[in-house]
């Protein structure tokens, strides 16, 4: 079978199911896991790679205003392939292809591929879209225990957390403007003892007002711009003028604002959620959850 991902999460999860070698094809943001690397790239985006938030935020909304799509499907490379099934998603057309980004690619493939696609709004749903590639490629039994043994960690994680005290937290999915994370974030959030201080369970980030993250008077910040590793997020936080007010915040006079790893452990609807959880568990409660963290997955930041 030639598999074709169009997302980051499908691929990792490919690879979890043991399927990297059929992996034919995948986007330019596919790093995980490393060997991802070497496949064809058979996406790119229409915006600037390493522009500033700001500009970034800019660019998509002209685009989007002039009614195009945000990526570029390499059809040629996608015919030569010839896959037998590709995974998209119809979730958020700024952060991957959609089906209607493959639509013309597809209109003149001899032999049209089956096309699976995810749309997960909880983890519940990232866990069954792992069943749905498991049942795609013929690797039920495996999909099944990857899922059912993410499924069993987030639960250990509200055992060890049940009965303490839950702080309010802002998680910032982008900084100019300012987002707050949505989805499986608050949902994460709530797994790992917490509260999400402005956004609930199942809902899309949407943007805020600097007012309405400082209203929220949070207890714990995370900082974790959509699809940024743990270094630009850093990076960006830095280059960030906070508004008046924010040192203010009991999370900043209590250093608890951390940047956190976004594009491995949150942002990306697939296996390493479960480690999100995981992560955010130590982050609200130290010491609560005896997993092994990875390395870099986050990081205490100066009041800024």
């Amino acid at each position: 079978m030639r598999i074709c991902s169009l997302l980051p999460s499908a691929t990792e999860i490919v690879y979890a199911l043991g399927l990297g070698e059929q992996l034919a094809g995948v986007t330019h943001e596919c790093d995980f896991p490393p060997e991802a690397r070497a496949k064809p790239a058979l996406i790119r985006p229409r915006t600037q790679l390493g522009a500033s938030a700001a500009e970034i935020d800019r660019q998509v909304g002209e685009i989007v205003a002039r009614g195009e799509s945000l990526y570029v499907v390499d059809d040629d490379a996608l015919r030569r392939i010839a896959p037998d099934l590709i995974l998209t998603q119809d979730l958020c057309h700024v952060c991957a292809a959609s089906p209607q980004d493959l639509a013309a690619a597809l209109s003149r493939m001899a032999r049209p591929p089956q096309v699976l696609t995810l749309s997960p709004q909880s983890l519940a749903d990232v866990w069954n879209d792992i069943r749905a590639v498991g049942k795609a490629t013929g690797r039920e039994q495996q999909a099944e225990t990857l899922a059912g043994g993410l499924e069993s960690r987030v639960a250990a994680v509200k055992r060890a957390v049940a009965g303490l005290p839950r702080p309010r937290v802002l998680c910032l999915e982008w900084l100019d403007p300012p987002y707050v994370a949505g989805h499986w974030v608050p949902e994460m959030v709530a797994a790992a003892g917490g509260v999400d201080a402005i956004n609930r369970a199942g809902v899309p980030s949407f943007q805020i007002g600097w007012e309405q993250a400082l209203a929220a008077q949070p207890d714990v910040v995370l900082v974790m711009p959509c699809g940024y590793a743990l270094d630009a997020v850093l990076q960006e936080y830095r280059n960030m003028k906070m508004p008046a007010g924010w040192s203010e915040l009991p999370a900043v006079r209590c250093g608890r604002v951390f940047a956190a790893d976004s594009s491995a452990y949150f942002s990306r609807p697939g296996p390493r959620l479960a480690c999100g959880v995981e992560i955010l568990a130590e982050i609200l409660h130290p010491g609560c959850v005896p997993a092994v963290l990875p390395a870099a997955s986050f990081l205490a930041l100066a009041a800024g």
